[in-house]
């Protein structure tokens, strides 16, 4: 990919993928999450992502969500740990109308007394929705269990506490403090040529200076004992998580340990996991590993839920998969299948331009620069199955996993 870049005077970096299609997407990639509040913002930047669409110094809430709508667009966001994506989809024509309602929630929305309250709601409900999904809680709960004492643990909506505590002042506190263009990237991808990409950059996004001394610092987590959890719910299952903290998203080695946890667990319905613990033994209808990377650390965890008397022998189970992995190298063929299935899986996820798009964002916005999937796919070829060994070896042992259940 031909990635087109320009800086404008105030720092923000803006990044363009020229692409044949009447289907644009344009977006601000905010380099501010969850890990970048006080112990007293608790949810801010979630809650921030929600307010930007409630009122700007020319717009109400009503014309912010029409203003793409009306011409079959879209405005879209979310917030990480680590990021805030704000972007839209709509077809080429509307590329300014996209950019000039980008810059005004981005740096001119006012986040009204009235709208806050309304939102502040909104996201309590929200915050209810997952209490009664443990199979969604347990995994903040988890994240909080392993990353406890350091805001990288903490729930991204926050808790009902501090969202009652927040107020106007304590928003733009926040906004001053994270959104200055030098912690953003403005991405770009059509067929909208990148002079009138540039040109709509100096016209709505050069006024805002920045002030990179104010953004929050971000710390490395301190280590902590494994610990295991149990929590009481009223559920009819069992619901388990456990895993370990792991290597960052910038280390030589993730690209293999993205494959092992796809062998493992990592969604295929062929997995390790899957095939043992549902299709073999018929003891779970979902089992999954997940791996999740952080700029400066990470996480690995295996989720299942099954019948209470189940428990103790789906955990067994898993620890057996994990001891191969562990003891027994991968054959040759064995190898070069989990290899061609997980490019396989990758190759059909980047025929989602929205998805491609984010990721070119994110890349640019941790690495500054973008890894192409013919990249990736080199990376992973190289992986050898002494090198899986060595990192299941390291990763992969059940007793110094933390350990959640609700039961």
């Amino acid at each position: 990919m031909n990635h087109q870049q320009y800086s404008l005077p105030n720092g923000l970096r803006i990044i363009h993928q020229p692409f044949p299609s009447e289907i644009s997407y344009c977006g601000v990639a905010v380099n501010t999450g969850a890990r970048d509040e006080f112990p007293v913002e608790h949810g801010m930047a979630h809650f921030v992502e929600h307010l930007l669409f409630k009122g700007t110094e020319k717009r109400k809430a009503h014309h912010v969500i029409n203003r793409m709508e009306n011409v079959g667009g879209e405005l879209n966001a979310y917030t990480t740990k680590e990021e805030t994506f704000i972007y839209a989809t709509f077809l080429s024509e509307y590329f300014e109308r996209a950019m000039e309602l980008l810059s005004d929630v981005v740096f001119h929305s006012t986040f009204p007394e009235n709208q806050v309250q309304k939102e502040r709601d909104v996201i309590l409900d929200e915050i209810n929705s997952y209490l009664d999904s443990p199979s969604e809680l347990i995994y903040d709960d988890f994240e909080n269990l392993l990353f406890q004492h350091h805001e990288i643990g903490h729930y991204i909506l926050g808790t009902t506490e501090s969202l009652l505590n927040f107020d106007k002042k304590m928003i733009e506190n926040f906004v001053q403090r994270q959104y200055h263009p030098s912690n953003m990237i403005l991405f770009s991808f059509g067929k909208t040529p990148f002079a009138k990409v540039v040109r709509l950059c100096e016209k709505y996004l050069n006024t805002t200076i920045s002030n990179p001394s104010k953004i929050n610092k971000r710390e490395k987590p301190a280590e902590i004992l494994p610990q295991r959890l149990h929590v009481e719910k009223d559920t009819a299952q069992t619901h388990v998580m456990t895993g370990a903290r792991t290597m960052n998203m910038f280390h030589p080695q993730r690209h293999s340990l993205y494959l092992l946890n796809y062998i493992l667990g990592g969604g295929a319905i062929n997995s390790r996991l899957n095939n043992s613990l549902r299709e073999k033994h018929g003891l779970v209808y979902n089992v999954e590993s997940n791996l999740t990377l952080y700029s400066d650390t990470g996480l690995f965890s295996v989720y299942f839920a099954c019948d209470k008397k189940h428990v103790e022998r789906c955990l067994k189970l898993i620890d057996k998969e994990m001891q191969k992995l562990r003891n027994v190298p991968l054959t040759p063929s064995q190898l070069i299948t989990a290899k061609r299935q997980y490019k396989g899986q990758l190759g059909i996820a980047s025929e989602n331009n929205e998805s491609v798009a984010l990721r070119m964002a994110k890349n640019y916005l941790h690495f500054n620069r973008y890894h192409p999937l013919e990249e990736v796919f080199v990376k992973i070829d190289t992986v050898t199955s002494t090198e899986l060994q060595e990192l299941a070896e390291e990763l992969l042992t059940a007793e110094n996993f933390f350990q959640l259940r609700y039961t």
